[in-house]
């Protein structure tokens, strides 16, 4: 394609028409345009002109994916009371892999501003859990602590990448922390965790929201409980793989123990031995593929479900030792090192596959990432 004359015809389309709706190619109705312009690649729209740019960012075009990464300052100082807490708190950004830029996320819907912190300025050494998953392509904020060290959120926070905005999902029955969250198909589960205080009853609970539901009729559903509430002291991945949520108690490692809960059965079975044996670091999924790295040698498995075995796909790799967090998507696993200072993106589709580095902000630590569609931008 010569690239010089659409340019140029872009830069000759009248100011006035620009403001309103500019003309994709000229000398067709920008309908027929679109269906022309869709299938060529995002990363060369964007370098064509101004109005090609704006249009990739619009809903009329096929969403490329993004990396969602939730941030945190890296060293948080001075007081954090309720009017301070804002500017310790964690906070999500998009990194567009075609304009190669990171992008902020609107603000979450609060008053007062949300509070959820990593790392507490009275205590910087303890990690406190920030738990969000994504669901039906939108990413959900399920678990926080705030500066008094209770449940930040009394409700799921939602944010839809095609419309830009952030909406409230049904109040919990009981806010928590420290506990068990994922997602199949368009149930978000809530199981375990910890609220203002240790109660056994929360411990063992499993909820369930079905996203697919009407907004009137959103209500988190009691499922089966776990057997006990060994499940309350971690933040915890619950890995939908292939019709259940797949978790381990401990990552690393560790001597653990591991539950999976049957979605279809709506009970709990014992997960097989040699998932529960390679479990050895963070894990994630991608359509019906499970990974998982190992923190002490850095190698990426994927699970092999016939054979109960875990088959290795990349060597021990000194990058990847340590990562804490691991998210999966489009032929990529992205993994956060265990500083949050890196976020290192492994391309499993490549032969051999290939592994690079993407910086977070200056200033900001990374706690975990997420793969999803673009979002509108609409000063595009």
């Amino acid at each position: 394609m010569d690239m010089a004359a659409p340019k140029k015809h872009c830069k000759n389309i009248d100011e006035n028409e620009l403001q309103s709706e500019p003309v994709l190619l000229p000398g067709l109705p920008n309908h027929l345009s679109r269906l022309c312009l869709a299938d060529l690649p995002p990363s060369l729209l964007y370098r064509v002109c101004m109005s090609w740019r704006r249009f990739i960012y619009s809903p009329s075009f096929p969403p490329f994916y993004s990396l969602y990464a939730l941030l945190a300052p890296m060293t948080p100082s001075g007081s954090c009371d309720q009017d301070q807490c804002h500017l310790h708190s964690a906070s999500f950004l998009c990194f567009d892999p075609v304009a190669w830029k990171w992008r902020s996320l609107p603000s979450p819907p609060s008053a007062p501003p949300l509070c959820m912190l990593s790392r507490h300025p009275s205590y910087i050494s303890r990690i406190l859990p920030i738990q969000s998953i994504t669901a039906s392509g939108h990413l959900a904020l399920i678990a926080a602590n705030t500066h008094k060290f209770l449940p930040a959120l009394s409700c799921p926070l939602v944010f839809d990448p095609l419309s830009s905005k952030w909406s409230f999902g049904p109040p919990f029955s009981s806010p928590r922390r420290w506990c068990a969250t994922g997602s199949m198909h368009s149930s978000v589960y809530v199981a375990s965790g910890t609220g203002a205080q240790y109660h056994r009853d929360v411990a063992r609970s499993l909820e369930r929201w079905d996203m697919s539901q009407k907004e009137t009729d959103w209500i988190w559903e009691k499922m089966a409980e776990f057997k006990d509430g060994k499940f309350c002291r971690e933040p915890i991945e619950a890995l939908g793989y292939r019709g259940k949520l797949c978790m381990v108690n401990i990552k690393g490692k560790a001597r653990k123990e591991g539950a999976v809960y049957n979605i279809v059965m709506n009970q709990w079975e014992q997960m097989p031995r040699g998932m529960l044996g390679g479990w050895t670091g963070p894990a994630t999924v991608d359509d019906e593929d499970m990974y998982v790295l190992d923190q002490e040698s850095g190698s990426l498995s994927k699970y092999d479900a016939d054979n109960d075995c875990w088959d290795q796909l990349i060597w021990p790799s000194d990058c990847l030792k340590g990562a804490e967090h691991i998210s999966a998507g489009r032929g990529k696993v992205c993994a956060v090192s265990g500083d949050g200072g890196k976020i290192f993106v492994v391309e499993i589709s490549a032969r051999p596959p290939n592994v690079w580095t993407l910086d977070p902000p200056q200033g900001m630590e990374v706690i975990a990432v997420h793969i999803l569609p673009r979002m509108s931008l609409p000063e595009y």
